[in-house]
């Protein structure tokens, strides 16, 4: 089965088609198309394409299913003694995305003409 390997919000995700995945947010709706370009290995076919540091030509197409929040995260800051404590949450905001295809564009090599 064919596969990529992209890179997207400082992480590397393994996908194929038709994979749903949850990344960090994208710019972007529900039913969008996205693109990801930064496409680091390729197995078309069994064909392995190793980028250097990406794969010229490769784009991976997602359609945004939704927008959504994680899981919070507690913080807690203390100083004993001190009756001193903050207490803060957050909660990161996530893309869902399923993968509709993985393509690469056959670039022509430039050959000299003398």
């Amino acid at each position: 089965m064919d596969y990529a390997i992209i890179k997207t919000g400082g992480k590397q995700y393994r996908v194929r088609k038709g994979d749903f995945l949850t990344v960090e947010k994208l710019e972007g709706d529900s039913g969008d198309e996205v693109l990801f370009d930064q496409v680091l290995l390729t197995s078309l076919k069994g064909q392995l394409s190793i980028g250097e540091p990406i794969v010229s030509g490769a784009v991976v197409k997602a359609k945004i299913e939704d927008q959504t929040k994680g899981k919070k995260v507690i913080s807690l800051r203390y100083k004993n003694k001190t009756r001193h404590r903050v207490k803060t949450g957050h909660r990161q905001k996530l893309t869902n995305v399923t993968i509709q295809s993985i393509s690469v564009k056959k670039s022509r090599s430039k050959s000299n003409g003398s």
